[in-house]
């Protein structure tokens, strides 16, 4: 018995994957005494400081993992169909052409810029977000819930497959482009890095980018001619459309008032 408790101390230092392997080299004894020594030595164990620092750890590990998908789940989870949510005017979960048109025409587009976007934009996603269904339907409506399908190729990388924001892909925009300012971009440097987003002959994904971008850039370059980093970042999560439309109603009320 002096053996079997002698190599069961051993065991108790050793790693989790030779435990098995020890256990083999143990003599037969009773089963009851040598279960005793068992719950002994588990006791013991158990009880150590090391062994106690190393089980609160691995459980604090554990639930930072936990923690961490909770918040990639549920902070992260909705932030393209944020995206698009300010042109669901109804609020129904549904966009229509005529929805983003209005939503255009709020921050500050043209009625040709904004008609020309209705068909572009609604044309182009209503398919792709309207999975199962065999005719396309000429109302042409934008799910939101299942925004994340259409998104295109050659893109930035900032959404996700599951339109989640990825805040590396954010910041290599500028540690690649931004050679002027280290948090703006210039026309110049916006067209490079659509360039360098671009995949071969992914031709709708170069429209699509080129499209978005060029129309971000007209709408909300500051007074230098700069697309700055705060204003790229409020558009992935939709609020540069919400404070566009509030600055908009602004300027009204000051020209009215005058």
């Amino acid at each position: 018995m002096g053996v079997a408790v002698s190599k069961l101390k051993t065991l108790a230092q050793q790693s989790p994957e030779t435990h098995y392997k020890t256990l083999y080299t143990l003599p037969f004894e009773s089963s009851n005494r040598l279960l005793a020594t068992l719950t002994s030595l588990q006791d013991t164990i158990l009880s150590s400081p090391d062994t106690h620092f190393r089980h609160n750890n691995q459980a604090k590990h554990q639930s930072m993992a936990v923690e961490s998908d909770f918040e990639a789940t549920e902070n992260d989870q909705n932030v393209l169909q944020k995206h698009v949510a300010f042109f669901d005017r109804n609020n129904d979960g549904v966009i229509y052409p005529w929805e983003t048109f209005q939503g255009f025409r709020a921050i500050g587009s043209g009625i040709l810029l904004s008609s020309v976007a209705a068909v572009f934009i609604n044309v182009g996603l209503s398919v792709k977000t309207s999975p199962g269904k065999k005719c396309p339907n000429l109302l042409f409506p934008i799910h939101i819930e299942n925004i994340k399908m259409a998104k295109h190729g050659s893109d930035s990388g900032v959404y996700d497959a599951h339109g989640r924001f990825v805040p590396s892909k954010f910041e290599e925009i500028f540690h690649k482009y931004s050679h002027t300012h280290p948090d703006a971009l210039t026309a110049d440097e916006l067209s490079e890095f659509i360039k360098g987003n671009r995949e071969p002959k992914d031709y709708g994904g170069w429209i699509g980018g080129l499209s978005e971008w060029k129309i971000l850039y007209y709408l909300a370059k500051d007074k230098n001619g700069l697309l700055k980093k705060d204003t790229i970042r409020a558009v992935y999560d939709g609020s540069l459309f919400e404070k566009m439309a509030s600055e908009k109603i602004k300027s009204k009320k000051k020209h009215s008032e005058k």
